[in-house]
């Protein structure tokens, strides 16, 4: 596996609470971050594929079909935009 070296600044407190779960996971500062971005780009990874997959071959106007049988009512309490 190839590395590549990438400085990085975090938040003192980040960095702090960083550094307490890798000692208490018995790994390295380093270790831990490098697995908490791996963890993460494979989160997103399978999101953007689980959702191209998902929307397949849909087109916007196949979405008008059930738009246009919404009620045509006020939204609910609470569910407004803020203005």
């Amino acid at each position: 596996m190839s590395k590549s070296a990438y400085p990085l600044k975090l938040p003192t407190s980040v960095k702090t609470a960083a550094a307490q779960l890798a000692k208490s996971d018995g790994v390295s500062l380093n270790q831990f971050i490098a697995a908490a971005v791996a963890e993460k780009v494979g989160s997103m990874r399978s999101v953007e594929t689980f959702l191209l997959e998902r929307a397949g071959r849909a087109k916007p106007r196949d979405l008008l079909r059930y738009l246009r049988k919404a009620p045509k009512s006020p939204p609910a309490s609470g569910d407004k935009r803020p203005d």
